[in-house]
Order: C-alpha cells, then sequence, then structure tokens
C-alpha cells in the first residue's frame, strides 16, 4: 500500500489547548501554535505537511486562545475537513484529557497525533504513515535526555516497553518527540483507558503517554521509529524557541 492511499483511510489529531505559561511573555496573547518560525506559523507548517502527505481530515482539541486558532485555520485551510473541539477544563488538565475528547471524532480511524508545539521535516511524517508498524512513536536517539522529555525504553524489534518523563535517561533509546501513528483497533482501546483514566481526576494531569503505557502494559504492541537526524524542535521555552528560529529559517 502506497503513502497516498494509507494516509487517505488517517485523521490528524492536533493538541493545542495549552497555555503555553514557560515560553510567556509570547504567549501571553497569542497562542504557541500561532508563533512564527522562518516567517511561518508553527501550525502553518504542521497543517501544510499533514494537507501534503494525503490527510484531509484534521481534529483539532482547543482551549486557551481556541478563537484565534479557529479563524486562523478556517480562513488559512477552507479545503480542509476540519473538527474543533474544546477542552473547557485545559487550565486544570493536561494531553491526556485532552486526547480523550476526540473519542467521538476518532474512535474506529487510524490517526497521526500531534503535539501542537512541533516544527519538523516533512520527511518525518511520511516516514510515519509509510512504515510497517499500526502504532508507532517517532524517537529521535541523538538527544541529551533530561527531566523533561518523553523518554523510550525499547525491546528487540524496536517495540516500545516504556515512554514517560519518569523513564532514567541512561535506560532510554531516545526522547518521543510528540508524534505518534495509532491503528483504528488500537484507537479505540486507547480512547476506552484514557475514558476510565479520567473518571478520577487525579489522572487529569497525565500525558496520553500513560495511557499508550498502559495498553502497552496489556500486551499491545507500540513501536520507535527512529527519526535521528532529521530536524524537530518541540518549543517549551524561550530557548527552544530561539532554536527553532535557527534550525527552520526557511519553510521546510
Amino acid at each position: 500500500m502506497n503513502e497516498t492511499m494509507k494516509s487517505n483511510n488517517m485523521k490528524a489529531v492536533i493538541l493545542a489547548a495549552g497555555v503555553g505559561s514557560r515560553i510567556r511573555p509570547l504567549t501571553d496573547n497569542c497562542p504557541k501554535s500561532l508563533l512564527k518560525v522562518g516567517g511561518h506559523t508553527i501550525l502553518e507548517m504542521m497543517i501544510s505537511h499533514i494537507r501534503d502527505c494525503g490527510i484531509t481530515d484534521v481534529v483539532f482539541v482547543l482551549g486557551y486562545l481556541q478563537e484565534q486558532i479557529k479563524d486562523y485555520v478556517t480562513q488559512n485551510f477552507p479545503e480542509l475537513n476540519v473538527h474543533f473541539i474544546t477542552n473547557e477544563q485545559y487550565a486544570t488538565t493536561n494531553t491526556g484529557f485532552s486526547l480523550m475528547l476526540a473519542r467521538d471524532l476518532v474512535a474506529g480511524s487510524s490517526f497521526i497525533k500531534f503535539d501542537a508545539d512541533v516544527v519538523f521535516d516533512k520527511t518525518i511524517l511520511r516516514q510515519l504513515i509509510s512504515c510497517d508498524h499500526d502504532n508507532a512513536l517517532c524517537i529521535d536517539k541523538n538527544i541529551q535526555l533530561d527531566a523533561e522529555e518523553i523518554k523510550v525504553i525499547i525491546r528487540e524489534n524496536n517495540r516500545v516497553v516504556k515512554a514517560s518523563k519518569t523513564v532514567n535517561p541512561k535506560e532510554a533509546i531516545g526522547e518521543s518527540i510528540g508524534i505518534e501513528k495509532i491503528s483504528a483497533e488500537t484507537a479505540l482501546q486507547l480512547f476506552s483507558e484514557l475514558e476510565v483514566m479520567m473518571q478520577d481526576t487525579q489522572n487529569h494531569q497525565e500525558y496520553y503517554e500513560a495511557a499508550y503505557e498502559r495498553l502497552i502494559e496489556k500486551d499491545v504492541p507500540f513501536y520507535a521509529l527512529d527519526i535521528s537526524g532529521l530536524k524537530w524542535v518541540e518549543i517549551d521555552t524561550q530557548e527552544d524557541f530561539i532554536s527553532a528560529k535557527k534550525i527552520f529559517s526557511s519553510k521546510n
């Protein structure tokens, strides 16, 4: 099956509800995903890559300054089939809760999940769509790991054992960059797992990777796709933003 045929049956899910507090004051009046890198917004580059790879159904989970994102997307990408979901509790929840909210629009479909603050080379998405694994996390092995990164442990055949911030860096193969492919079958299991988790308010601050790990413990296979050497930056801080502008000085 070629890349276009694969992507035609996929949806994109973009998690863009967060405040971006660590990069303030840049996000005081602007969602992080609408900050400009190399003359283009983070979201423009992301959606352009999604569209260029043949995905036309895009689901956004929004919260902070959501009207700015809605207006931007509908004005600049009118050809896409776009759905907006609001995380009304964005200030007190995390990415696991936001992803759960996409269930009705996504469960039963294969999808690519994006954190809205990742700037990346389109080749990464092309490789993820075309890779043989149904469930895959994009992993960069050439990176200095510390407490902030989602660190990944794998076993034979690149099968993921752990993926969380609490993983010991010495045991990790690399960092998960915030872009994953999830199969239609696993999507049903994933959203069920998230709903169970979020019934307990103590889990509202959990990342979606916690649900991946719960599925892994139930022997649902997730694999690492090595994208080392390709360009990407997750923008959490002002330093990340400066780095992204240096790396992506023009549209890629």
